[in-house]
């Protein structure tokens, strides 16, 4: 059997995240988003980095604040419930962060191409928008075939792509379910990719489902077992999204020193990110759980 690839969350960032990389997280929309991972790589300051993702919520936002981020390569940044993120606006205007647009079909598109090894991908999406003037990894191109205009989305191939999901084996076999975005493609178009999981299950339960698996362990280099790793956002089937915590988030990071506040009382006190779950509190947290069950149906891979 492969050896476990299990690791701290701590050791993980450290070993597989090093200043300049370029990470790819958020990947689901607005589900499964790797938030104890992400305040790890601020615990330990990592600097310079490359933002990939679609609809890049609130850690994008909080990432940029703690000075970690140098590009972000996004469709955009911010808060669901509120708007634009603050950190983010700051960011651009003082000329300290660097951005290519895409939409959230062309992200999709350029790690595929990433994911098949191709330098590019053509498509008709974007044709209409000034994304081209905005985006250099986009450009017009003619089909040999037809002769029609595309546009050619070059290929983006992240240094980790950084994933929570439900439950992994130890060898970084892993399902998730609900609304995955571009979590495979990612995957597939990383060097390497980190798990993060709200619990680790034997290898036969994983290989009982092998539809469900959102990436093979052979990418993997890390399993991280961080129960409620993904909150404040959703994880199917575990929590439900706390939305006062998207809320007090705009209040707190309204302006600069709010943040550094906030920074310093959420992220860099607690020496952890279950140290920061004792002070959501239990009551808070046990309000998020699912009260009604909607299982799939049974499926039989017999043969």
């Amino acid at each position: 059997m492969t050896a476990s690839k299990y690791m701290t969350l701590e050791e993980a960032i450290s070993t597989f995240v090093l200043d300049g990389s370029s990470l790819a997280l958020g990947l689901a929309q607005e589900t499964l988003i790797p938030f104890a991972a992400g305040w790890e790589i601020m615990r330990q300051s990592r600097r310079d980095l490359t933002l990939i993702g679609p609809i890049s919520d609130i850690l994008f936002d909080q990432m940029i604040g703690a000075g970690c981020v140098r590009w972000v390569r996004s469709a955009w940044v911010g808060n669901v419930i509120t708007g634009s993120g603050y950190n983010f606006r700051r960011a651009v205007e003082s000329g300290t962060l660097e951005i290519e647009d895409y939409s959230n079909l062309s992200l999709a598109m350029a790690l595929q191409a990433g994911a098949l090894g191709v330098p590019f991908l053509p498509t008709y999406t974007a044709l209409g928008s000034d994304l081209f003037q905005t985006n250099p990894s986009l450009n017009k191109i003619v089909c040999p075939f037809t002769g029609q205009v595309l546009t050619a989305v070059a290929a983006l191939k992240p240094d980790v792509a950084i994933v929570h999901v439900q439950r992994s084996d130890e060898q970084g076999n892993a399902h998730a379910w609900g609304n995955l975005g571009m979590t495979r493609e990612a995957c597939l178009a990383a060097e390497q990719v980190i798990l993060t999981c709200e619990e680790i299950v034997p290898a036969e339960v994983i290989s009982s489902d092998p539809n469900r698996v959102v990436v093979p362990g052979f990418q993997v280099v890390a399993v991280v077992q961080a129960p409620w790793g993904a909150y404040p956002s959703p994880v199917p089937g575990y929590y439900n999204r706390d939305h006062q915590a998207f809320l007090d988030y705009q209040e707190a990071s309204h302006t600069a020193e709010r943040f550094a506040s906030w920074l310093e009382s959420r992220v860099v006190a607690p020496k952890d990110y279950d140290s920061y779950l004792e002070l959501i509190g239990k009551t808070r947290l046990a309000e998020l759980v699912p009260k009604v069950s909607a299982p799939s149906a049974v499926v039989d891979f017999g043969y």
